[in-house]
C-alpha cells in the first residue's frame, strides 16, 4: 500500500469506481416481479445487477460466477489463466487457448488493426511499467520506455482460431485485454438472463454497463454520462438505451501523481506514455459491450477529429465526445436518445462540427 507519507509527498491514487451514472433505482410499479438488485466486487469493479425475474437472485449468482471465470482466465495481475500462459510462452511457440480467451484476444487483435493502434491489444509491457493499475505506480525512465515499445505490436499477435491456439512472436511481449474483456464479461451477462427467460435487466462493471431490453414498461434505460471534470455523481447528459452497451473511458477513471504532474491510465501504445488527447471523455453506445470497451479506448487515444472518422466507418455504434475546451459533440445516431443535460453549466453542447 502506499504509505502516509508518499500519499502526502509523492502520490496518491483515486479509482472512480463507476463512470456513469445509472438512473434506474427507482420503484417498480409495471412488473408483478420486484426487482432484485446486487452489488459485488469483481474484475477490480462494483458489479451491480439489476433483474426483474422470480428467479432473480440464483440468476444474478450465475452471472457473478461467470465474470469470475472470464477475470481468472484473462487477468495479468494474478497467476495463473489463459492469457498468463500465453504471456508466458512469448517467443516460444504457440499456446492452446480455450474459447473465451480466443474470441477475446480476436475481437482485441480486431479493434488493434481498425484503429491503426491506437488501441492495442499487446502494451502489456507498458501497462506493467507504469503500474497504475497496481498499489505502486511509477513514472519509467524514458530509456525503459524506449525498450518497451519494442514489443508493442498488436501484429505479432498470432492466432490460429481453427487451432484452437495463440503465440507472441517476440520474447518479452505481452497482451493485456484489461481494456475489453469487462465488455466481454457484459456481453455474457445478457446471454446469460436471456437463457433464463429474463426480458428486462440491467447490468454495470464500473464503466461499462449493458441492458436486456427496456424497463418493464417497456421505456428505455437511462443511463447519465458523467461529468469528466466534476465530482462523482455529476453528469453532463443521459443516454436512453433499449437492448445495448454504453460504456465511458476518460482520463478521471484511474491516475496518480508524481512531483506534481497528474498521469492517467490510458496509454498511448505509440509513445509510451498516457493519451495526450484533446479529448478528458468519451461514450461509446454499441450493440455489444466488447467493442463499446475497445473502442472507448481507441477513440479517447486518438482524439476527437481521428476519433470521429474512426467512429463513422464502425456499424453498430456511436459515441459522445467531451473535449478539454468544455465541448459535448456526438454522431448522428444518437440524436433522438441523447439529452445534453449538464447541471454544472460548464460544458457547450454542439450539434454540428
Amino acid at each position: 500500500m502506499v504509505s502516509g507519507d508518499d500519499f502526502v509527498t509523492k502520490k496518491f491514487f483515486v479509482f472512480a469506481l463507476s463512470i456513469i451514472i445509472v438512473f434506474l433505482f427507482t420503484s417498480c410499479t409495471y412488473s408483478d416481479v420486484a426487482p432484485f438488485e446486487s452489488r459485488d466486487y469483481i474484475m477490480g469493479t462494483v458489479v451491480i445487477q439489476r433483474i426483474h425475474h422470480n428467479e432473480a437472485e440464483r440468476i444474478s449468482g450465475e452471472v457473478n460466477e461467470r465474470i469470475a471465470e472470464i477475470e481468472a482466465k484473462m487477468t495479468i495481475n494474478k497467476p495463473g489463466g489463459e492469457i498468463n500462459l500465453l504471456n508466458d510462452a512469448s517467443g516460444e511457440g504457440y499456446v492452446v487457448l480455450g474459447d473465451d480467451t480466443l474470441y477475446v484476444l480476436d475481437k482485441a487483435r480486431y479493434f488493434s488493426d481498425v484503429s491503426n493502434g491506437a488501441f492495442d491489444v499487446a502494451v502489456g509491457p507498458l501497462v506493467k511499467a507504469w503500474g497504475i493499475w497496481s498499489e505502486n505506480p511509477r513514472v519509467p525512465r524514458e530509456s525503459e520506455i524506449d525498450e518497451l515499445l519494442k514489443l508493442v505490436n498488436y501484429k505479432d499477435v498470432l492466432i490460429e482460431k481453427d487451432n484452437d491456439r495463440a503465440m507472441l512472436k517476440k520474447s518479452g511481449q505481452v497482451v493485456d485485454v484489461g481494456g475489453i474483456a469487462k465488455g466481454y464479461a457484459a456481453d455474457e451477462a445478457i446471454r446469460i438472463y436471456k437463457e433464463n427467460g429474463v426480458e428486462s435487466a440491467f447490468v454495470s462493471l464500473g464503466g461499462n454497463v449493458a441492458a436486456l431490453g427496456g424497463k418493464p414498461d417497456d421505456s428505455p434505460w437511462k443511463i447519465g454520462i458523467r461529468n469528466p471534470k466534476g465530482p462523482q455523481g455529476s453528469y453532463i447528459g443521459i443516454v436512453s438505451i433499449k437492448d445495448g452497451s454504453v460504456v465511458s473511458s476518460g482520463e478521471y477513471e484511474r491516475f496518480f501523481e508524481e512531483d506534481g504532474v497528474r498521469y492517467h491510465h490510458i496509454l498511448d501504445p505509440k509513445t509510451g506514455y498516457p493519451a495526450k488527447s484533446d479529448l478528458v471523455g468519451v461514450t461509446i453506445v454499441s450493440d455489444l459491450s466488447i467493442d463499446a470497451d475497445a473502442l472507448s479506448t481507441a477513440v479517447f487515444v486518438l482524439g476527437f477529429e481521428e476519433g470521429m472518422r474512426l467512429m463513422e466507418r464502425i456499424d453498430g455504434a456511436e459515441a459522445v465526445f467531451i473535449t478539454k475546451d468544455d465541448e459535448v459533440y456526438i454522431t448522428d445516431g444518437l440524436k433522438s436518445v441523447f439529452e445534453f443535460k449538464d447541471e454544472s453549466k460548464e460544458f457547450e453542447y454542439v450539434e454540428k462540427r
